[in-house]
Order: C-alpha cells, then structure tokens, then sequence
C-alpha cells in the first residue's frame, strides 16, 4: 500500500498470550488405555480451535485447528451499492481434532453454514463466526465449509491512518474492494491474517453491462440464458486475503506484454482508458528496473486496476494492483513512484507474506526503498536528502508511532513503517555496502519465495549472507526508543522527540 501523505500494547499482548495460551489447552492429547497391552497410538480429543492468531496488533486474526486449501467464491452480483447473494466454499485440512472452528466474517447477513454437506450450528460475536459441526473432525482430516450470505458491497470500516476507509468500496458503476489490513472478512468469510495463504477461485456473475475482475487469470466468460455474464478467475498461486481483488464496473480489459512476455492486463474504466494511457504504458519499464535489482518477477501475470474512486490510497493487490484515478491523472513523477511502490510489493509482502502485522516494515520499508530510489533517478527528489530528513525525524516517529517493527495497532499504517521503515534499509546499505545488500535482497526473495517469513528471519538471512552477525546492528534500528548513528554520516543528526 502507498501513500505520501504525511498502555493498550500490553492488554493487547496479554490478549495474545490467553489465546495461544487457550489454544495449547484445548490441544491437549488423550491417551486411550490399550485393550491387550500392546501400546497404541495417541488419539487426540476434539477440542475448538483457536478463535484467533495472538497477533499483537489484532489478537483474533485468523483462526486455529486449520489451514485453508482453496476458498471458491461465488457472487450474484446485481447494481452498484445493492446487497446480492453470496456463497463462499472453503475446503480445508485440520491441524487438530476439531469440536467447533471459527471463521472471520464480519458483517453481511448469515443464510446457512454446512460442513461436508451437513448443516453446522453457529454463532456470531463482532467478527468471529463459530462453527459447530455435527459431528467433530479428526485431525489430518479435509473437510469442506460452505457459507450462503447476503454481501453488501457499501459495507466499509475506517482507520484513522493512511489506510482511511477500507471493505467494499464503491465506484459510480460497480465497486472494488480494499482488504487491506482485515477488511477481507467484508467480502467473505475465511482465516483473515497474513499470514494465511490460499488459491482462490472466483465465480462473479455480471449484468451484460458489467466486467467482473479478480486476481489471477481469467478462466472463462459464459453467458447465461437469462442474458447475465459469468466470469471465472483462478488466483493460480496462493495469497493472503489482505491482497484479495474482485471488481466490477463498465472496464476495458487492455492486454500487453511486458519483460520476457509476461501478460499485462490493465483494468481500466471506459472513462479513463485515454487519460491514463501513457502511464500504464510504462509498467514494462517499472518490471525491467526492478528485476534487474530484485530478480525475476514472482507470478504469472501482472496488471493495474484503476480505481474510479476519491480514496488517495493505491493498494498492492496480488498480480492486480489497484491505484486511484488521481495517481494517474497527476505528474509522471508521482505516478511512477507509487506505481513503482505496489509493483515492488509483489515481491515484498506479495511473494513473501508477512508472518505478522509487526513486520509490516518489511512490506512498506522496501517498497518505499525502492518506489524513491526509482524517482530519483527518474526526475524525482534525492533520495540521499530524503533519508536525511527521515532520521531527522526518526526519534519522535519512534515516540508517536512506535519502533519500525514494533508499531502499535493505531499507528500500523502510518509514516514509520513507509519512510521510516526504508530509512532502516538505508542504514543496512550503509553498513554492510550496496553489492551485499544487494545480495541479501535477492537472497530474501529466493528464499522465501511463496512462504512467510519475518523480522527475525530478516536478521538472521542478512547476517548469514553479509558474513557477520548484524543483530546487534539492526535490533536496535529495528525495535529500539531511541535512532542509532547513521553508518557512512556522522554529521546527521536526529532532532529530539518533543
């Protein structure tokens, strides 16, 4: 996500431990007495899974006692800002023997939930939707969730950071969604974390009138007996339900080709086709810059939504990056730099996912590393100077926002995990010089390829690639009250928090 504008820990901690706490009693193993002597194996007794994750910022994200396989969603979608009938099936393996499980479903009215085919009881407190099964599901078992609800595509939540309003998002002929930090659960119910990945296919059927978008490849368009329009998409890799995208509205799908035939598509309101043209037209530019530094880019297509809406914020959507209209609309310097910005998350947050929210500077620090190395060398500021204001003001952004990788919930998205967050990355530059930083970047990208990873693994993959121990280098960059001296300067200097 990009933007360029410019004690409730511990309960939520405490929160976190009860739960992971919670989920490890509720795990507990029983041991069945064997019936001739002979020892048997272990049979674990159901028991409901955890109703969330322990993420310090947001304690019930995501859910315990099993992974999603594929999530299949299914919408009738009607008219802009009118609720239709949805139906999400969620094919999942257990991790433990389950007596109930719940799903993150905030919102949206509730029809029938079944489980292998069998209606489940339920019950719904804020987001969590508790799912009880007929009969319990033994552990290493698959089993298949299907939820039938009314979506409401107006249905949105707001923060008071630079995410601003976020859910379902409408357009003047449709909507786009924003999921990003945990408004997926608006769109569909599932394990709503980072964390959690999983192949998607959309069913999204249209009024002839419409284009239905989503991540991936488009499968098929059918037309139906009664004149609607049903589109298939397949995410073809897994993400996490914060990089969802599904959009409708009057759009032209404009293909192209970008470094080594890569297929482009952009996403573009019938309006806006012309006025955003040559913008778009230099994504295959953006893809050759940045695999040159980062290395081959990591899925099977690539593309730009452009947003027909007043939000100011771009978002980096797996393989359909969605940027507003006045991104578009504006200077050449300022669409590259945020084009340049969501692009780089495909790599950064995308490809490798965040293991939690904590790490999120991982994500916004290198997408805004790379999106203001670009511009300089593109017609916009030093990226030297930019740095240099950033430690200027590092110790009161540590003070009002927190540590780059130790933010609290309020604060997540705000200018520490962009600026200064790249600030720690320049500072590692600095330290180690640029050809090892370079191959610790392209080292973290091959490594955790299609996985998770975060902070420490962070520190532990730099250190084994630079040939020295940089933990007591980027801890306290990383998680320390007060900015350290800045390698290679010793003439900058960091204004007092105030």
């Amino acid at each position: 996500m990009s933007t360029n504008r410019t004690p409730r820990r511990r309960a939520r901690l405490a929160l976190a431990a009860a739960i992971t706490v919670t989920a490890a009693l509720t795990g507990t193993v029983s041991q069945a007495a064997p019936s001739d002597g002979a020892s048997s194996p272990a049979v674990q007794k159901p028991s409901p899974g955890a109703p969330g994750l322990g993420d310090p910022m947001f304690p019930l994200d995501g859910n315990g006692g099993y992974r999603v396989d594929r999530y299949s969603l299914d919408f009738d979608w009607q008219a802009p800002k009118t609720p239709f009938e949805a139906t999400t099936t969620i094919k999942a393996h257990a991790t433990q023997a389950l007596s109930r499980f719940n799903l993150d479903f905030g919102g949206n009215t509730l029809h029938s939930v079944t489980v292998n085919g069998v209606p489940a009881g339920t019950s719904r407190s804020g987001d969590e939707l508790t799912v009880t099964p007929e009969s319990p599901i033994s552990k290493d078992s698959s089993f298949t969730v299907k939820v039938g609800y009314t979506a409401d595509p107006t249905q949105t939540r707001h923060r008071d950071d630079a995410i601003e309003d976020y859910g379902w998002i409408p357009t003047p002929d449709g909507t786009v969604v924003y999921p990003q930090p945990n408004g997926a659960r608006l769109i569909f119910p599932g394990n709503d974390h980072p964390s959690q990945r999983a192949p998607i296919t959309f069913r999204i059927t249209t009024p002839a009138d419409r284009t239905a978008v989503a991540n991936g490849k488009l499968v098929s368009r059918t037309e139906r007996p009664d004149g609607r329009i049903r589109w298939t998409y397949d995410s073809e890799q897994p993400l996490s339900t914060q990089l969802v995208q599904l959009a409708v509205g009057k759009f032209q799908l404009i293909d192209g080709k970008g470094p080594g035939g890569l297929p482009l598509r952009d996403v573009v309101p019938d309006a806006l086709v012309e006025p955003t043209a040559a913008y778009r037209g230099l994504t295959p530019d953006h893809l050759k810059w940045l695999e040159e530094r980062l290395g081959p880019y990591p899925f099977d297509r690539y593309g730009i939504l452009v947003g027909d809406t007043d939000l100011g914020v771009a978002l980096e959507t797996q393989t359909l990056s969605l940027v507003p209209k006045a991104d578009l609309l504006g200077t050449q310097v300022d669409a590259e730099r945020n084009m340049v910005h969501e692009l780089t998350h495909q790599w950064f947050g995308d490809s490798v996912a965040l293991k939690s929210w904590s790490d999120l500077w991982v994500s916004e620090g290198h997408a805004r590393f790379y999106d203001r190395l670009y511009s300089e060398q593109h017609g916009g500021e030093n990226f030297e100077a930019l740095m240099k204001v950033a430690y200027q003001a590092h110790d009161q952004w540590r003070r009002d926002y927190g540590a780059p990788a130790e933010p609290t919930e309020p604060n997540l998205f705000k200018r520490m995990r962009y600026d200064g967050s790249a600030l720690v990355l320049y500072a590692l530059r600095e330290k180690v010089g640029d050809a090892t930083f370079q191959k610790i970047e392209r080292a973290w990208l091959t490594r955790f390829k299609g996985r998770t990873a975060g902070t420490q693994d962070f520190i532990d993959l730099a250190s084994k690639v630079a040939g020295q121990d940089l933990e007591g280098f980027l801890r306290p960059w990383l998680y320390g009250a007060k900015t350290p001296p800045m390698p290679g300067h010793p003439d900058w200097v960091v204004d007092p928090a105030t």
